[in-house]
């Protein structure tokens, strides 16, 4: 296993690595700049404005100090959100948006595979077919619909739940469910298909036929191997799902990381674009490294070489 670790960690910091360089080389050589407006400001402060952001010379010299204070744990400063460094903005919105990933994180996880299990087990009955109709909806309704619904329903008509904003329990439910609803729809198809091929195979014939329940059967043997597949989708889509989402964030009135990571595009914001691509890669290589780890726990089949 250790060995097998310490390979992953040395290629993932080479798949950051060419990730960083590649975002921070495309963002630079793209026409137009940080400090493009309708109106362009005088040489002089311009030529100020790229000094004080280390944007000054040539993109080779451009690059090398980027790289150099990312070895610092420097992540720069926003040329955007003036007076604030990409660490600080990162500080103050990524904890919003950690919070709701994660409550939506579980909420998809723990729904999906349960409504698949469930809708595999009562195969070609009602249950199994609203099942897998409820999730082709949910994935067919995007969030900007779904979101202004669930306000509607729960919060403007029911009043059980806020409107929006940020900072009790209460207001996390219903921008966690809006974010998650697609993905217990993908969930649940996945592991109720996966599951199907399972409970065909021959060991979970032998299962029966040794006296053990269909229940039995299911949560003993088959639910192990029926969620590998699962797992292998719930890996990216934790890295997603923690990073956030504007569009929730908006309908919901959330100051979370979202927004400035789309605006940062927009913006052209080099090293706020540049946070966010490291904040993403790191969790997309944490969470495929963890995704492996459970493998073996799962399967003892499977087996981690150097």
């Amino acid at each position: 296993m250790l060995p097998f670790l310490l390979r992953r960690a040395f290629s993932s910091v080479i798949v950051i690595f060419c990730v960083i360089s590649i975002t921070f080389l495309l963002a630079r050589i793209t026409p137009g700049g940080p400090f493009d407006r309708e109106k362009e400001p005088p040489p002089h402060v311009k030529e100020a404005l790229e000094k004080k952001y280390k944007l000054s010379g040539t993109l080779w010299q451009q690059y090398t100090s980027y790289v150099s204070s990312l070895a610092h744990f420097d992540l720069g400063l926003s040329t955007k959100y003036r007076d604030w460094s990409v660490a600080e903005l990162l500080r103050q919105k990524m904890p919003n948006s950690f919070a709701l990933g994660a409550l939506a994180f579980a909420i998809a996880s723990c729904t999906g595979v349960f409504l698949g299990t469930l809708a595999a087990m009562k195969k070609d009955t009602w249950i199994d077919h609203s099942s897998m109709i409820g999730a082709l909806l949910a994935i067919s309704i995007p969030s900007f619909i779904s979101g202004p619904f669930l306000i509607a329903v729960f919060a403007l008509w029911l009043g059980w739940l806020p409107v929006g904003g940020w900072g009790t329990a209460w207001q996390m439910v219903l921008p966690a469910i809006c974010l998650a609803a697609p993905y217990i729809a993908y969930v649940a198809r996945l592991m109720r298909n996966s599951l199907l091929d399972v409970l065909k195979s021959d060991f979970l014939r032998t299962a029966r036929a040794k006296g053990l329940s269909d229940y039995q059967a299911v949560t003993r043997h088959a639910a192990k191997v029926a969620i590998l597949p699962v797992i292998t989708f719930l890996g990216p889509l934790a890295a997603n799902l923690l990073t956030g989402s504007m569009i929730v964030e908006v309908v919901f009135n959330i100051s979370g990381a979202g927004m400035i990571f789309v605006n940062s595009i927009q913006n052209r914001d080099v090293f706020l674009l540049g946070g966010a691509v490291i904040v993403y890669c790191v969790l997309l290589v944490l969470f495929n490294l963890l995704v492996d780890v459970i493998y073996t726990l799962l399967d003892k089949r499977i087996k981690l070489y150097a």
